[in-house]
């Protein structure tokens, strides 16, 4: 078997042992962070989580089959081996970066809400108290 055609494989195998693996790892993980980010609403964190999963797959996996093609044939061991830690370097790194950017997305958004009920203040207003030691309100000339 040609060795390019072993380059292929491999790089498939490690790309989508590594984009299924990160996936899951995200999503067990980001359900947590997901529901504190929507305010305790279990149903929708699990919707948004299970839609960044799928967008997730979808554009790594995507990255995976454009990068596939090699413009020089893999002639030997060594060649296989650098072929495959650029390919695998590169899908690692956007890995990372996409990661990142989901991350901060989701941190803002977070932050935002907390600003929000920060805001707010904790008892609504019970009405007027007028203030001790017999102050009076100006009065309006006629």
């Amino acid at each position: 078997m040609d060795l390019t055609v072993i380059a292929y494989i491999v790089y498939l195998l490690v790309s989508v042992g590594l984009t299924v693996w990160v996936a899951r790892t995200l999503s067990r993980n980001g359900r947590v962070f997901l529901a504190d980010v929507l305010h305790g609403n279990e149903k929708l964190a699990d919707a948004v989580n299970h839609l960044l999963v799928v967008g997730f797959y979808l554009v790594n996996l995507g990255f995976v089959a454009l990068h596939l093609s090699q413009d020089d044939p893999v002639a030997d061991a060594r060649q296989l081996f650098e072929a495959l830690s650029v390919k695998l370097g590169v899908v690692l790194l956007v890995l990372g970066v996409l990661h990142l950017a989901n991350v901060y997305v989701l941190n803002r958004i977070r932050r935002r809400g907390t600003l929000d009920r920060e805001q707010r203040p904790p008892v609504a207003p019970q009405g007027y108290i007028p203030p001790a030691g017999g102050w009076s309100a100006p009065t309006a000339r006629t």
